[in-house]
């Protein structure tokens, strides 16, 4: 009998077996199957399982004793020193996350972690050696397609390893972004037209959600799925001379230590009572706030947690800013290319010609008095009224120039665009 024993599969690779790791009344011992109350077997996947032989999936080997919780986190953050150069903070939220990782299911909402950089700049390594430590770690490669992933995740449930930048073709990215839309929430399945074996086609669940550490070469442009992420830019300064430049040999067996003492870690903690709420202030949007919180709670140095807190506050203000900059840019495209007829441009127009380009992103809500908003508040043009429309006015086109220019569209703003700045104008209209 189980009764509510914790059971994680384990693979021992020297002896070439597979068998479980059952946790109950405080201690643990390994089983080759489990007898289900039902009459059942429980048996565990085959050592000889691809996906285990080859390494997708990296597991423990059997849970080890660590000492205190302070000393699991000291060595976690020593073995990513070791290997990784990134920034000091971001080298204790990742010794964190891993920690986080291996608790995760004891939450509904979750962040992601992040590093950014073009090629070259460390981010393999990063995935790489973070990635070995995380709950159970799903390692996809480039050469992946993505079919497969949906299932491996929902097979596993561990913390998904990705570098984005891997997926070129638009679709294959589509399906990626699909993934970290729906994985950071329980409750939100992938949905997948299977083949059932009578050949007819039936809509099945895969579910998605848990930890993922992901490599990107640039920001994401669903500014949602870019809030959900705690990010490093990587190769922003010189590499560390301490940082070997190939991984030794005994890289592999380091990680596996750490992964077995984690996995005591997680029998001990997983279903210890946390507390949500408390020290991340009001003014961080509630998104932020819901990602941060459950790492957050798994944190128990003052020091550490602070400077999360200043984190989810620095990663709060810089979406505000730039989700603001973004939507200038965008409006400012628009009256960019509306310019080259040379004539008044009507607010009307405008919010039109916007919609059409941008209008999905929105939620399709683009009306002239939002984007007039816009004009007048944000780009400090100065809309009038004319012939019963509204539109920025001749006298308002050195000011676009000046706009396009800072916003690199080019200063060119249609024939009309080389008009005085002195032109007199009527004192604008209100919306």
């Amino acid at each position: 009998m189980l009764d509510g024993a914790l059971v994680e599969l384990i693979y021992d690779r020297a002896k070439g077996e597979t068998a479980f790791a059952v946790f109950s009344d405080g201690t643990s011992e390994v089983r080759p199957f489990i007898d289900l109350p039902s009459g059942d077997c429980l048996v565990p996947y085959s050592p000889d399982n691809n996906l285990i032989e080859h390494r997708v999936v990296l597991l423990p080997s059997g849970p080890e004793e660590y000492g205190s919780d302070t000393e699991l986190l000291r060595e976690i953050h020593a073995f990513i020193h070791r290997y990784v150069d990134v920034s000091p903070l971001f080298e204790r939220v990742a010794a964190h996350y891993v920690l986080f990782s291996w608790v995760y299911d004891s939450f509904n909402e979750l962040p992601y972690l992040r590093v950014r950089g073009d090629y070259g700049s460390g981010k393999s390594r990063f995935l790489l050696t973070v990635g070995s430590l995380c709950y159970k770690p799903m390692l996809v490669s480039g050469a992946s397609t993505v079919s497969p992933i949906f299932r491996i995740i929902d097979a596993f449930r561990g913390t998904l390893v990705i570098d984005e930048s891997d997926f070129r073709e638009s679709d294959e990215k589509a399906e990626i972004v699909k993934i970290l839309n729906n994985g950071n929430a329980r409750g939100f399945p992938v949905l997948r037209a299977e083949q059932n074996r009578e050949k007819e086609f039936d809509p099945r669940a895969y579910t998605v959600f848990g930890p993922k550490l992901i490599a990107t070469r640039r920001a994401f442009k669903d500014q949602a799925l870019e809030s959900r992420c705690l990010t490093e830019d990587m190769g922003v300064g010189k590499l560390r001379r301490d940082i070997p430049l190939n991984l030794p040999p005994a890289f592999e067996e380091e990680a596996l230590v750490l992964r077995n003492k984690l996995l005591l870690f997680r029998f001990r903690n997983l279903r210890k009572p946390r507390s949500l709420s408390g020290e991340l202030p009001e003014s961080i949007e509630p998104r932020l706030r819901q990602i941060f919180a459950p790492l957050l709670s798994t944190i128990g140095d003052p020091e550490t947690r602070r400077e999360v807190v200043s984190l989810a506050e620095d990663y709060g203000r810089t979406i505000v800013a730039d989700r603001g900059l973004e939507l200038e840019a965008q409006v400012l495209e628009i009256l960019h290319r509306l310019s080259e007829s040379g004539s008044e441009l009507a607010v009307k127009e405008i919010a039109a010609a916007f919609s059409e380009r941008y209008g999905e992103e929105y939620g399709g809500k683009v009306t002239p008095r939002w984007i007039g908003t816009i004009i007048r508040k944000r780009l400090n043009l100065k809309p009038r009224k004319s012939g019963g429309v509204f539109v920025v006015p001749v006298s308002e086109y050195p000011k676009l120039r000046h706009l396009f220019e800072r916003y690199g569209l080019g200063e060119d703003v249609g024939d009309i665009g080389d008009v005085s700045e002195g032109v007199e104008e009527r004192p604008p209209e209100l919306f």
